[in-house]
């Protein structure tokens, strides 16, 4: 039989009174408006809001409370809880508003001070310029070809008609890798790059080479051992000197302005034939100084025309060393110097400021050559 029913004697818990509480919230608020960084603001969450904080301890105890007493317990630990709570975002708030400020302040940059910043160099006038001769012809439809600058002797020379005693192949103009019997020599000129395309590529060939070229030469105001050159080839069907002249045309107009007439003069090259000096008419005085004392021209002194480069139709020996039929394709080639084009358009006196890299002469042409 079960005992008889007594009086329940109500459980007393002194961190529930509610005088116990107003002081838990009271301890909470002082911490948290004291807190003057996030990193203090964390550490009174921790002690006051967190697992082990006072109102978490007490919350636990309300499970010991008669339960006529756990609704008014409850509701009196809810709302302190939550003034908390709500202390504690409003200060959060403010602290990140001031570290973002200060932020603002402390990395601010002033950009009217002159910079200590190192300059990182400039591209060389000689890279844009080959760059911007390369677009002229691809923009026509050519390719731009490639190949070593340690090239085979075979194909800097023998396959290009230059006969073994041309005085060419001497130590004089060539720079040899090891000694004269070794075959491979640092490319005198882009040409082999030519030839290399009409053996690997299928015909129709246009392509365009500009490259580094190296020649025994003294380094003085208009020579150096090694400098640049483009050189250009087209091999297909019917192709004539008209074509040569007309594509010589189109790229002096876009060097040089339009306008600007080209003429060739007859002249002899081993691996064009017939052969031809490409002059540019002078783009200074456009011819107006010949025979004209009173306004001499230094640029063309006075001629009227200035030498650019060589150029002609590609020697059929040439052509059949590459294993075309010369019976049905011709073609034409010229080349000319990156450095001397350089130099008429700009107007540079000593090709030794190109080599000798100081930037305040790249600087000079700022970003187009």
């Amino acid at each position: 039989m079960s005992a008889p029913n007594r009086p329940y004697d109500p459980v007393g818990v002194a961190s529930l009174e509610p005088e116990a509480t107003d002081a838990m919230v009271a301890e909470a608020l002082v911490a948290i408006a004291a807190a003057n960084d996030l990193d203090s603001l964390k550490a009174a969450r921790l002690a006051h809001a967190g697992d082990r904080s006072p109102l978490a301890l007490a919350n636990r105890e309300i499970a010991a409370l008669p339960p006529a007493a756990k609704a008014d317990a409850g509701k009196r630990l809810g709302a302190a809880r939550a003034e908390v709570r709500a202390a504690l975002e409003a200060r959060q708030a403010e602290l990140e508003s001031e570290r973002d400020a200060r932020v603002l302040v402390d990395e601010a940059i002033d950009v009217t001070l002159p910079t200590r910043r190192a300059p990182v160099g400039a591209r060389h006038p000689l890279t844009t310029l080959m760059e911007r001769m390369g677009e002229v012809f691809i923009a026509m439809g050519y390719e731009i070809a490639e190949g070593p600058e340690a090239e085979a002797e075979w194909f800097n020379f023998d396959a290009l008609n230059v006969p073994p005693d041309h005085p060419a192949r001497t130590m004089q103009d060539t720079f040899f890798v090891g000694n004269e019997d070794s075959g491979v020599v640092l490319r005198t000129q882009t040409s082999p790059i030519q030839l290399r395309a009409m053996l690997e590529r299928e015909l129709p060939i246009y392509v365009v080479a500009p490259g580094r070229v190296f020649r025994t030469d003294e380094l003085d105001a208009t020579h150096t051992p090694v400098f640049h050159q483009i050189e250009g080839l087209a091999v297909d069907e019917g192709i004539t000197m008209a074509d040569l002249k007309g594509t010589l045309e189109h790229l002096a107009a876009a060097m040089f302005g339009s306008g600007v007439r080209v003429r060739l003069r007859p002249s002899y090259f081993p691996f064009t034939e017939p052969s031809a000096e490409l002059d540019l008419e002078c783009f200074v005085c456009r011819g107006e100084s010949v025979g004209n004392p009173e306004a001499p021209c230094r640029t063309c002194g006075s001629e009227g025309w200035i030498e650019w480069g060589g150029c002609g139709m590609v020697n059929p020996r040439v052509l059949r060393a590459a294993g075309i039929d010369t019976d049905r394709y011709s073609g034409f080639a010229f080349g000319m110097g990156v450095e001397r084009t350089l130099m008429f358009r700009h107007g540079v006196t000593d090709m030794r400021d190109m080599v000798e890299g100081d930037i305040r002469f790249s600087e000079a042409f700022g970003i187009e050559a």
